[in-house]
């Protein structure tokens, strides 16, 4: 055989096995690729929009957040308020009821004082007139009636 034959043949085959793989072969493995390149572009585009949305959503949570925080402070503020104000009123209540039983009190001493001196007016008046009586009993001798008038002391 002869050796520019089988180069010409070998060529021939060649150009065969081009054709064959331009036409058939490489269609298909382009459009393979074509494909893959696709999903990959479609797949970074959907990641960044996922990230770009990540962003916009972190930022509305942060938000929220701020206002929940601010929100929740007000109202312990406000309960911290209204806390304060229920204290003020009950001390208020309290000091109230203090004063109407210290009155009380005050006047229920006042009546016992009253009372007290009322009967150790009576007792004092008893007295006297006991004393008187003994003295008009006996005859008048003033030793006698110092004597009298030092028990009448001491029963005082």
């Amino acid at each position: 055989m002869n050796i520019n034959a089988t180069l010409f043949a070998q060529a021939i085959v060649f150009a065969i096995l081009v054709w064959f793989t331009m036409n058939f072969v490489w269609p298909p493995i382009a459009k393979a690729l074509d494909e893959r390149a696709m999903k990959i572009s479609e797949g970074l585009a959907a990641s960044e929009k996922a990230k770009s949305e990540l962003a916009v959503a972190n930022k509305r949570v942060e938000e929220e957040l701020g206002k929940s925080r601010n929100e929740s402070a007000l109202r312990l503020a406000d309960a911290e308020r209204r806390a304060q104000t229920v204290l003020e009123e009950a001390k208020a209540r309290a000091n109230d009821e203090a004063a109407k039983i210290i009155a009380a009190a005050r006047q229920e001493a006042e009546q016992q004082i009253f009372r007290a001196r009322e009967a150790l007016r009576e007792e004092v008046a008893t007295l006297a007139v006991k004393g008187a009586e003994q003295i008009l009993r006996r005859e008048v001798n003033a030793s006698v009636h110092s004597e009298l008038l030092g028990r009448l002391k001491t029963e005082l």
